[in-house]
């Protein structure tokens, strides 16, 4: 049987998001789009919020398709009757309001739902729930502009709710912790401070589900001198297209399991992904301090099942090709909702 896969590409909010969205979105069809197993449709979603159905997500063919608004588009989505969907969506109504309408229309999609992605965009709230659970994880405080710090320097300011290091900032000296904020809440309505675990290694952990198990996959760990920035994950090339610099070797690489961190990490990951009621995959990052602890920083739960998304290259390491990632994770939607 073929399955029906609606593809939600694009973004509401800004063309950056719409950009990043595209270059997984691409990633994803390119490697999986001539399978005979699936029939592949498109939805994109223009920044302003109008929809359209383009052949292809390149912008040209986005710019000649007709773009309706939201309730002509569940009209058009109902009527085609999709048995899955896939989001590659990567701003934050992307992930969760978006979600939350396919539920509405009783769509099943793969990854995690509206409501856990919600969670866990809020970086705070997430760090208290994994703490919760016993994950070690900095000392830290949200605040507004104008707000008292009473953590000790050096420490890490970042929006509580954006991602892709945007407005991230390393703080050492009292003089500089006001702009910082400041800087952080351009991207946010707050943010979150906390103290700097000094510097061994960062990892990425990855957790897919397999048989009623949690699989974790082998870590990416990244060159980090003090903390990870925006320009460390992405860039553009001289004609404006977004590339990925965290895929080069020099910026990542895949840690041999053998590794002293490996286990510790896994554990810590397993907690996480437990705690935050996660579906299907997980994705959790970690400081490793000196001494080879474990501290959790947050969750990223996406996957765009391209060879080049993170998930996908740690279960290519672990061998699992990205065919066989994606079956897996339709694998945990059960029967009835792929036939409702």
């Amino acid at each position: 049987m073929t399955l029906s896969v609606l593809v939600l590409v694009g973004s509401s909010v800004d063309q950056f998001h719409c950009d990043l969205s595209r270059v997984y979105a691409s990633g994803f069809l390119d490697a999986l789009g001539s399978d005979p197993a699936y029939r592949f449709e498109v939805a994109f979603v223009s920044p302003g919020g109008l929809w359209s159905f383009p052949g292809n997500i390149d912008p040209v063919s986005v710019a000649a398709a007709q773009q309706l608004s939201l309730a002509q588009a569940v009209e058009v989505m109902s009527s085609w009757q999709f048995d899955v969907m896939v989001p590659q969506m990567f701003c934050l109504p992307g992930m969760t309001t978006y979600r939350s309408l396919f539920d509405l229309m009783d769509v099943p999609y793969v990854g995690n739902d509206s409501a856990v992605m919600a969670m866990t965009a809020d970086k705070a709230l997430a760090r208290a729930i994994v703490a919760a659970a016993g994950v070690a994880v900095p000392a830290g405080v949200v605040v507004r502009s104008g707000d008292d710090i009473e953590l000790e320097l050096p420490v890490v300011v970042k929006p509580v709710d954006s991602d892709n290091s945007m407005g991230v900032t390393l703080v050492h000296d009292e003089d500089s912790l006001a702009s910082a904020v400041h800087d952080a809440l351009t991207y946010s309505a707050a943010a979150l401070v906390e103290s700097y675990i000094p510097l061994g290694r960062e990892v990425r952990c990855g957790i897919i589900e397999a048989d009623g198990e949690l699989v974790c996959l082998p870590l990416e760990e990244y060159a980090v001198e003090s903390v990870r920035s925006s320009a460390d994950k992405l860039n553009r090339t001289a004609d404006g297209d977004l590339y990925l610099v965290a895929k080069q070797q020099t910026k990542a690489w895949i840690v041999d399991t053998s590794d002293p961190i490996t286990d510790k990490v896994w554990a810590a990951a397993r907690s996480c992904y437990r705690s935050l009621g996660c579906r299907h995959y997980g994705l959790f990052d970690f400081r490793i301090d000196p001494d080879g602890e474990p501290w959790f920083l947050e969750a990223g739960l996406y996957c765009s099942y391209s060879p080049s998304s993170v998930l996908a290259v740690m279960a290519a390491a672990a061998g699992i090709p990205v065919d066989r990632l994606f079956a897996r994770s339709l694998e945990q939607l059960s029967v009835k909702e792929l036939s409702s």
